[in-house]
């Protein structure tokens, strides 16, 4: 069972009037989709974003949005990058924070202090980052490997989090190859241990992002974990792609990470679809120029406007994807250096174009699989407790 396409007479059974689409704990969701965190995109910027694109389609129901990831240590050591990358708007509600987090020690720490300094209202644990810098100390999608170190530290955030209403969540992927696998395990592990829900990139470490997202896997943890959400990930990238994975899987809601980049209105697309309204009319260019726009504006807030500025040159290919924009006005458009300049080039576009066909499906990294880089003997024994060496110094401030 890979990613596809399901007929609308396919879609999940609309909810009881009043009733949440996702609960996750305490937490009553209008939506059952997620943002995944996404280094240098999850910002409090395209959050907030997101969230009044929802809003204002749906009549204010909004799914949950998830920050950055951050790392336990840096955190609690409160370096400056970290704590900025903390940031939550005024009105963001729930405020969802994902740690990255290699030690039991340090992970109870983290969620006490987002405990006792209000820092958010949800936490998310991360075990599915493949990247090999990671991977290679122990970290992300290498740790559920050793059981017994990934179930104290799930109990260690939910101790921290004991008495609250701050639901721990936790986040992984299939395993570290096609030999290796952990997520039926690391499902069940975090449901004995007190987790609220666990959401699994039906991909491994070894493919990256690469390939098509084994969905069958989603389901199979949704048959082995029975007592808590489970939250599918890979490959949604159109409301049908969410339709079909929820339909096919069983799973409690989806988490969208690629399939959002440069288009910050798709969860008004899946929240409408998966809970039973029409589907909002797609943004033509002139649409896109004024979300674009806004974007600036909230980055420009966050992080000032030379940062700004430089953060929103990434976003405007894939914003700009599948449109007829010249060459020259894509290069010009890549330097951008103020919100003036910015102003001026979008003035040229041609406002009236409509959304075109090609501007849906994959986007961001996608890369190619490769062997998962680990620490020496890692495999040898996945009882073993100690904590990876220098594996969250490393992540400090992110």
């Amino acid at each position: 069972m890979t990613a596809s396409t399901l007929s609308p007479a396919s879609a999940p059974a609309d909810s009881a009037p009043g009733a949440p689409a996702l609960r996750i704990g305490p937490l009553a969701l209008d939506s059952p989709v997620v943002l995944a965190p996404m280094a240098g995109v999850t910002n409090v910027a395209f959050r907030t974003l997101c969230r009044e694109i929802e809003t204002a389609k749906t009549g204010g129901t909004a799914g949950l949005y998830v920050c950055e990831m951050v790392t336990a240590r840096a955190l609690v050591e409160r370096h400056p990058v970290t704590l900025h990358m903390t940031t939550f708007g005024p009105d963001e509600d729930p405020r969802s924070l994902q740690l990255y987090t290699v030690d039991p020690e340090y992970t109870y720490a983290a969620a006490k202090m987002i405990v006792d300094e209000d820092i958010a209202d949800h936490i998310d644990l991360n075990f599915g980052c493949p990247v090999p810098k990671v991977t290679r100390r122990g970290g992300g999608s290498a740790l559920p490997y050793k059981r017994a170190l990934f179930g104290r530290i799930v109990e260690a955030a939910v101790r921290a989090t004991e008495g609250t209403d701050i639901p721990v969540t936790v986040k992984f992927r299939v395993g570290i190859d096609d030999e290796h696998h952990t997520h039926l395990d690391a499902g069940k592990i975090a449901e004995d241990a007190g987790a609220a829900a666990v959401a699994l990139h039906a991909r491994t470490a070894a493919q990256r992002y690469s390939g098509q997202a084994d969905w069958s896997q989603i389901a199979r943890l949704k048959e082995h974990v029975t007592t808590i959400p489970v939250l599918g990930n890979g490959d949604v990238f159109s409301a049908e792609d969410a339709v079909a994975m929820m339909a096919d899987t069983g799973c409690d809601g989806v988490v969208v990470g690629r399939g959002c980049l440069g288009r910050p209105w798709l969860f008004a697309e899946l929240g409408a679809r998966l809970t039973g309204r029409a589907l909002p009319t797609p943004p033509d260019l002139g649409e896109v120029v004024a979300i674009m726009r806004r974007h600036l504006d909230l980055l420009i807030a966050h992080h000032g406007e030379l940062k700004g500025c430089r953060e929103i040159r990434k976003h405007i290919a894939w914003y700009l994807r599948g449109f007829p924009v010249g060459s020259d006005l894509r290069r010009d458009l890549a330097t951008v250096n103020s919100p003036a300049r910015f102003a001026a080039l979008t003035d040229r576009l041609d406002h009236s174009v409509a959304f075109p066909s090609d501007g849906y499906g994959p986007r961001g990294r996608q890369g190619s699989p490769g062997t998962v880089v680990l620490p020496e003997g890692w495999l040898d024994d996945p009882e073993d407790l100690t904590v990876p060496h220098a594996a969250d110094v490393m992540n400090s401030g992110g």
